[in-house]
């Protein structure tokens, strides 16, 4: 039987040489894939007291729409700057090469609401450290941060220490 890992494309040399490109869109393009994918941040989840799924778009949407479906809770959007229509609270970060804006609406979380945070990938940590303090400013209590995928070697766990992250597929490098 098939892993999920064994569905992730590896693509050297990409987007610079010397990078091993991880990438889920062979996960998605197959149904068993998907599923074990799906399944398997489900599975991290197991016994968790929580109220709410909370995801980043794109990918964030992709895993935890089901996620959150599949066990009667609600999803809430983290979305770019400006495309959400309702009030807003918003947090820059920084990425590799200067900074980007997420933002929420103001009365999707809250307070004491129990969260739970997925997305497919923990890099450097900088998207989901915003995330993390969007939440906390609502009110909300992040119980938990799930990935389908984890950059060990880009240390984004530190990022996000003293909150509990469980990953799927963890590889060592970058």
């Amino acid at each position: 039987m098939k892993k999920v890992e064994d569905y992730v494309r590896s693509i050297p040399d990409f987007p610079e040489k010397g990078i091993i490109f991880r990438d889920i869109t062979s996960v998605l393009q197959d149904a068993k894939g998907l599923k074990l994918a799906i399944d398997g941040i489900q599975e991290l989840l197991t016994g968790l007291d929580f109220d709410v799924v909370v995801g980043p778009e794109s990918r964030g949407f992709i895993f935890g729409v089901p996620v959150a479906y599949n066990l009667g809770k609600a999803f809430v959007p983290v979305r770019k700057k400006g495309k959400l229509p309702c009030e807003t609270v918003s947090m820059e970060y920084d990425l590799e090469y200067g900074s980007a804006v997420i933002e929420m609406h103001k009365d999707s979380i809250k307070p004491g609401q129990k969260v739970v945070i997925i997305d497919d990938l923990i890099a450097t940590g900088g998207t989901i450290e915003a995330i993390v303090k969007l939440v906390e400013g609502l009110g909300g209590e992040v119980v938990k941060i799930c990935f389908l995928m984890e950059l060990a070697g880009l240390k984004g766990r530190e990022k996000l220490s003293g909150y509990e992250v469980g990953s799927v597929i963890r590889y060592e490098g970058n």
